[in-house]
């Protein structure tokens, strides 16, 4: 059968219909499949700015570790160093003499006073250290050598005393310079006994300060405060004596004078420790309360405590050589070297001596 033009015409109306509705929905499906995953991205790209958006928890502890390390770093002063401060200060105003020079016998309170200044000349140790606002081990390996040295030359003054005391009341059938000898033994003696005793208990603490730092500190603590009662019997004897007025005005000035080093060296165990500065002079300060407190009965029962003297120069003496020889200069040789440690020892040594020098020139002047 022949297909006539207008059938032909007709079929091929229907084909482009067919071929364009399948096109139409190709388009379809490919708008959805296009829509799907735009919207997927769309959510997926909010997530991540969620994400982003949320710190992280190692942001955080990066964060959180400088702040931490801040207020390690940051040394506070208690409250109670601060009460104590107030209290040392209304003391020094409160027991002033109205004249410093006794005119003629000195009286309990002009003895009572030399010995309080004393003491608290103890707290001018930390100045040097105030100028190292990091505590590198070079510069406390210095400042030990400077204590050192100073207080070698204060433990010589004090034994060159002990044996070359002379005095009037002295009723002791024993010379000064043996009863010196006596009191150097005793000394370290103590020292060595003491030393043992920490080593033996290594656990022992102070505050937060443990081991061999602890250890350290409480040695120097306890020679510094027990060789303070020698010297408070020293400046009470010395005003009860003979020309007591101006003798006592020396040693009192002497004592002042060698207590400054003795702070430094309690200044330089402590303040490397995190302990505040205010903090640290208080126990530079307490190391030589003994000075006061012993000195008034001294100068009351002069007679009685005039035969011990030199045995308590002594042992200070004593005492005090072998820290600085021993527990100083070797913790100054170890942080810095040999050179350094030799020359800055002996140019404090030389300064001490000569102020000592000049103390005494004055006085006899």
């Amino acid at each position: 059968m022949v297909e006539t033009r207008s059938q032909r015409i007709a079929k091929e109306e229907e084909a482009e219909e067919d071929e364009a509705e399948k096109t139409n929905n190709n388009d379809n499906e490919t708008s959805n499949s296009n829509g799907s995953s735009s919207e997927h991205d769309h959510q997926q790209n909010d997530e991540d700015k969620i994400i982003s958006k949320s710190p992280s928890s190692d942001e955080q502890e990066q964060e959180q570790r400088p702040k931490e390390e801040e207020d390690e770093g940051v040394v506070r002063t208690s409250k109670i160093a601060i009460f104590f401060s107030v209290i040392i200060l209304l003391i020094t105003y409160l027991t002033l003499p109205d004249t410093l020079q006794p005119v003629g016998k000195p009286t309990i309170q002009h003895v009572w006073y030399f010995g309080w200044i004393s003491a608290i000349s103890t707290g001018l140790g930390v100045l040097p250290l105030i100028f190292a606002p990091e505590f590198d081990s070079y510069y406390v390996g210095v400042a030990n050598a400077i204590a050192a040295g100073m207080m070698i030359a204060a433990s010589y003054s004090l034994i060159a005393e002990g044996c070359y005391f002379d005095e009037p009341d002295d009723i002791s059938g024993i010379s000064s310079t043996t009863r010196t000898i006596i009191g150097s033994v005793l000394g370290l003696t103590f020292i060595l006994s003491t030393k043992s005793f920490l080593e033996r208990h290594e656990d022992v603490k102070l505050g937060s300060i443990a081991g061999a730092d602890a250890r350290r500190i409480l040695l120097i603590l306890f020679v510094m405060t027990l060789h303070s009662f020698s010297e408070g019997v020293g400046i009470g004897v010395s005003f009860g004596g003979s020309n007591g007025s101006e003798l006592g005005v020396f040693i009192s000035a002497s004592l002042a004078v060698h207590n400054v080093p003795e702070g430094l060296a309690v200044a330089v165990v402590l303040l490397p420790q995190k302990v505040s500065t205010l903090t640290t002079a208080l126990w530079c300060i307490m190391t030589s309360i003994p000075q006061p407190l012993m000195a008034v009965p001294a100068f009351l029962f002069v007679h009685q405590f005039i035969p011990i003297l030199p045995v308590g120069l002594g042992f200070a003496g004593g005492a005090m050589a072998w820290v600085a020889l021993f527990e100083l200069l070797q913790e100054a040789y170890e942080d810095t070297d040999a050179i350094t440690t030799g020359i800055v020892s002996s140019i404090s040594l030389a300064v001490m001596v000569g102020v000592q020098g000049a103390i005494d020139q004055s006085s006899r002047s």
